[in-house]
């Protein structure tokens, strides 16, 4: 059974950092796609960044390019590095993997695994 455990959400003040894990377990040799999504309250949940199983190809929301870097280490574990964050990225922020090769930004459409989500809360 495949499962997505987030860890290294928290508290941090406007223009700081957060490093954010996703580690899987489970059979993931049909995975294509990890990706980090987010949702604020009130809001739908939104694309953050993605990244190939591989690690070759990466792609990012407009809203953090520049400033939040998607990445993997050994081969189950990915992470979301964030920096100069603002209190517009508060919200929890969801690891998924999608078995599609062709997965992009659609939460419902392309993804099909999640974890329980990770609070951020940037303060002013």
């Amino acid at each position: 059974q495949v499962q997505l455990v987030e860890s290294g959400g928290g508290v941090v003040q406007a223009g700081g950092s957060l490093r954010l894990s996703c580690a899987a377990s489970g059979p993931t040799f049909n995975f294509y796609y990890m990706a980090w999504f987010r949702q604020a309250p009130g809001e739908e949940r939104e694309f953050v960044a993605a990244i190939s199983w591989s690690g070759g190809t990466t792609f990012y929301a407009d809203s953090v390019k520049d400033r939040f870097t998607i990445s993997r280490d050994n081969d189950k574990t990915r992470y979301l590095e964030m920096n100069n964050l603002k209190p517009e990225d508060t919200a929890v922020y969801y690891c998924a993997a999608s078995d599609s090769y062709f997965a992009g930004k659609d939460p419902l459409r392309d993804y099909n695994y999640w974890g329980q989500g990770t609070q951020v809360t940037v303060s002013l």
